[in-house]
C-alpha cells in the first residue's frame, strides 16, 4: 500500500504525476480541495473503492465504490468522510489494477 501524496494545483495549472495503482490498495490524505484522479487504460472498467469507516446508530456506513470505464478516468472528492480515525487517512482498494494509474490534488 503506497500513500499519495497531494500535489496542489497552482493558477497557473499542472501536469501531474500519476503513480501506478497498488494491488494491494492506497492511503491519501482527505479534505476540501483534494480530489483522487483515476485513469484506467484498459479494456475493461474497473471499481475504485474508498473505505467509509465509523457507524451512524450501530450501523456500518456503506463505503464508495466508482466505476472508472475503459479507457475513461474519474475524479473523485477525498472528503473527511473517508478519513480513517486510527491512521488519519483514507483507504481507496482496486478491484484490479492493470493499466490504473491515480494521482492525488490539491484544487483552490
Amino acid at each position: 500500500m503506497a500513500t499519495l501524496a497531494p500535489q496542489s494545483v497552482p493558477l497557473a495549472g499542472l501536469s501531474p504525476t500519476y503513480a501506478a495503482a497498488s494491488a494491494g490498495g492506497d492511503a491519501a490524505v482527505t479534505g476540501s480541495g483534494l480530489v483522487l484522479h483515476v485513469k484506467n487504460g484498459d479494456a475493461a472498467s474497473h471499481t475504485v473503492t474508498l473505505v467509509t469507516p465509523g457507524t451512524e446508530h450501530g450501523l456500518a456506513i456503506a463505503d464508495r465504490a466508482v466505476t472508472v470505464a475503459a479507457s475513461g478516468s474519474q475524479f473523485i472528492p477525498l472528503s473527511d468522510d473517508y478519513k480513517d480515525p486510527s491512521t488519519g487517512l483514507a483507504s481507496i482498494t482496486y478491484d484490479a489494477v492493470t493499466s490504473v494509474t491515480v494521482a492525488v490534488l490539491r484544487v483552490p
